[in-house]
């Protein structure tokens, strides 16, 4: 029998979306009556076709089951955690690279002044969270020892921390994570998927930390020479699937956990797009959703001529986008601007 997947789709959204659901049109998305969708995508390996959520009801039993099962993932209300807020969409990963080579940002705020000041202005635009790292994972890009990450962020890390900043740690290694958590760190942002370091789910189960499931194909160093998937979107939804097993048989049960697909881990402009275009899919999981869209190769890509240094009118395009989608999370570099596409297009479409 054919696995099938559920996608949510057409959203209303705004002052729109809460008149829908007051007259049982739509449905809130997570419970947030601005969120509501009225159709689902149903997908199979060879197959898909959207339907209205009223035409549920006619598809055999056993589809049935399966999309009811997803749909009350899709419906339910996130609990808040790490300084997140799930009612409010979208929340923002503020980035602060504390490093000589990240691939938009290398070297500007790796100094103890420029690093505090940095993240005080990221808060302060409307950051939920800093995302502070040490080791750059751009493509191409090459490991770094433990000890020189650790040198990096750790005098930074201490300051942040001691002035209240609520951070994110962006680290593959298990000893990198123990260090933070143990300084106060409410999030760990591992890019490989927790694959990298063996003893990472060891150091998850200890702490009971919420942490970030990244999908990424390949390392660093040679995840963007030929990338292929049999079907990327599947094919990830598939690996955070398994990953979430893996992870209740290894005794990590609690329910702080979000998903990234992965912008430009290990993936060309069709994977990106296709991701990005689809990306409610993996709201039937039951996690919330994390994109790191600011920035990225895509904008370059798709614009052309166009494109810019820091790609401000792509990352926040896209993160417009993405908030319709109802993801939760947007990883942004440009607090400030990308707050600033949201509350305009909050207001016109409320107006």
């Amino acid at each position: 029998m054919s696995r099938y997947y559920t996608r949510v789709c057409n959203f209303y959204y705004g002052n729109h979306s809460k008149k829908l659901v007051d007259k049982n049109k739509s449905i809130p998305f997570n419970g947030i009556k601005e969120i509501s969708f009225d159709q689902i995508e149903i997908l199979t390996r060879n197959s898909k076709r959207k339907i209205f959520i009223n035409q549920i009801k006619y598809l055999p039993k056993i589809l049935r089951v399966k999309i009811n099962l997803d749909l009350k993932e899709i419906k339910s209300k996130k609990k808040n955690f790490s300084n997140l807020n799930f009612k409010k969409i979208p929340n923002i990963l503020g980035v602060l690279n504390l490093t000589p080579d990240s691939f938009s940002d290398g070297g500007k705020f790796n100094s103890k002044k420029k690093g505090i000041n940095h993240a005080i202005h990221l808060v302060n635009s409307g950051a939920n969270l800093i995302d502070v790292g040490g080791e750059s994972t751009r493509p191409g890009s090459k490991m770094i020892i433990e000890n020189l990450e650790w040198q990096r962020i750790n005098k930074i890390l201490k300051l942040l921390l001691k002035k209240k900043i609520p951070i994110s740690l962006d680290t593959r290694k298990s000893k990198i994570m123990s260090k933070g958590i143990n300084l106060g760190v409410k999030l760990i942002n591992d890019v490989s998927g927790l694959d990298f370091d063996s003893e990472t789910l060891n150091v998850l189960k200890k702490y009971k930390i919420p942490f970030v499931i990244q999908h990424s194909q390949g390392v660093p160093e040679n995840m963007q020479k030929n990338p292929k998937y049999k079907n990327e979107l599947l094919d990830i939804y598939d690996f955070f699937e398994k990953k979430i097993k893996l992870l209740r048989s290894k005794g990590i049960k609690h329910n702080k956990i979000i998903l990234d697909p992965g912008i430009g881990f290990g993936k060309n402009l069709k994977h990106n797009m296709s991701l990005i275009r689809n990306i409610s899919i993996f709201h039937s999981l039951g996690f919330p959703i994390l994109v790191g869209n600011s920035r990225k190769r895509f904008i370059k890509e798709l614009s052309g001529k166009n494109d810019s240094k820091f790609r401000n009118g792509g990352t926040i395009a896209s993160s417009i986008y993405l908030m319709t989608q109802g993801v939760q999370i947007l990883r942004i570099h440009d607090v400030n601007e990308t707050m600033q596409g949201i509350k305009i297009f909050k207001n016109i479409i409320n107006n």
